[in-house]
């Protein structure tokens, strides 16, 4: 069976102050795994899209470890909230309010996202 790929012009933008910034497109984020995007003032953030087609931006940058590297964690829900686990420590971030699951004194910047 031979699958066709999703064909949209939608793009996917963060609200940074007041003005929305287009990243990439839609069709870039697979269900299940994240896409880290540059942000214009030099910092990144962390892409995901769930199984639903819920969109969900944060801080790409690790707090327990410092690199970027949160774009390349695994994906779950703990309780019915929607995390990626660090692939460096294993932390786990909300990716709706960006709290650590782990260490409630951690919490990582989300993002307001949408489709355009």
């Amino acid at each position: 069976m031979t699958l066709a790929p999703e064909t949209t012009d939608l793009k996917v933008q963060v609200r940074l102050d007041e003005d929305w910034v287009t990243l990439c497109d839609l069709t870039r984020l697979l269900p299940g795994r994240g896409v880290a995007a540059l942000l214009p003032d030099g910092g990144q953030v962390a892409l995901f899209r769930d199984r639903a087609g819920q969109l969900y931006a944060i801080d790409n940058r690790d707090p327990f470890g410092g690199a970027a590297v949160l774009s390349r964690g695994l994906t779950g829900t703990h309780r019915g909230r929607p995390f990626v686990a660090s692939p460096l420590l294993k932390q786990r971030f909300d990716l709706e309010t960006g709290q650590c699951l782990d260490d409630e004194a951690v919490r990582v910047t989300t993002y307001e996202v949408r489709t355009s």
